[in-house]
């Protein structure tokens, strides 16, 4: 493992991509601790794994010719580490392909050490990464109402969070819409129920003993309402990790308050197959591409 900063100048070279970072100054939240310091794992140049994270970013991948859509992307690992490249980079590169601009959301993970409410910190920087992007719509060439969230595991379980949450844990002064447009949701961990939730994601979002308030917050199926945004969601069945009950929860949730949704569940591909999908769940992508097309979010 290298330590962050010498991963940040590798990505700038190898991407050539803008790193911005979320927030300039005081983190909210925050409890410094100079002996905390983020580790990543590299390989020849590129940064697969973060740990540890607690400075937030974004890293800006724009398409040759932006559509006016955008994608903030939250990578999973369970908020113990965030898998930056193949549930990062590797999607941000796919949507470019779609002419969508894309935001890699390095996401602070949930640690009392740093954070004087762990389970907060997470949905604080998507919310930040929000107000960055709805903010900087010229700059972009982004359409106001065409911004959405997409994550995969633990990362689903936060972009469901910055769905369906509608409180706003950030100072609100400027009444920027922290919410998403729309979700892409993979294999998402959505509840914190036990037998049904990712213990490891529960554990490390909630701690080892959480109240039964904690538990029935952050289980997003009960804070879907008519205002939850429209969202395409897929899973596999044969997931060992995270049980596709999760996701069938969260979309027979939405169907009850009539939200645009649609689930796509495969028979074959386990847990953590990204872009590419393994047996019948290979080649998910371009149904996700037919969504975004009937949605009017790409041509």
């Amino acid at each position: 493992m290298i330590f962050g900063l010498v991963v940040l100048s590798a990505l700038k070279g190898l991407y050539a991509q803008e790193i911005i970072q979320l927030y300039s100054g005081y983190i909210p939240n925050a409890i410094e601790d100079e002996n905390y310091q983020e580790e990543a794992e590299v390989n020849e140049g590129k940064l697969i794994r973060s740990f540890k994270v607690s400075e937030p970013t974004l890293t800006v991948f724009r398409p040759q010719k932006s559509n006016g859509t955008a994608v903030i992307i939250c990578p999973g690992g369970g908020y113990r580490h965030l898998a930056m490249d193949k549930e990062g980079f590797k999607p941000a590169k796919w949507l470019n392909e779609l002419g969508i601009t894309a935001f890699v959301l390095k996401y602070r993970l949930p640690n009392d050490r740093i954070m004087k409410d762990k389970s907060l910190g997470p949905l604080q920087d998507v919310q930040e990464a929000f107000r960055y992007v709805r903010s900087h719509l010229d700059d972009y060439n982004i359409e106001g109402d065409k911004i959405g969230v997409m994550g995969f595991s633990a990362g689903g379980h936060l972009a469901a969070t910055a769905s369906n949450i509608h409180e706003i844990v950030l100072n609100d002064e400027d009444k920027v819409n922290l919410k998403p447009d729309f979700s892409i949701l993979v294999y998402p961990v959505i509840s914190m129920e036990e037998g049904v939730t990712h213990q490891g994601s529960k554990t490390s979002l909630l701690g080892e003993n959480p109240s039964r308030e904690h538990v029935e917050k952050f289980s997003i199926e009960n804070q879907i309402d008519a205002q939850t945004p429209r969202f395409f969601l897929v899973h596999a069945s044969d997931d060992g990790a995270v049980p596709v009950e999760n996701s069938l929860r969260y979309y027979e949730k939405a169907l009850g308050y009539g939200v645009n949704a649609e689930f796509h569940v495969y028979n074959e591909g386990g847990h953590g197959f990204g872009l590419k999908g393994r047996g019948s769940s290979a080649g998910w992508t371009e149904v996700l591409k037919n969504w975004l097309n009937y949605q009017g979010l790409i041509q």
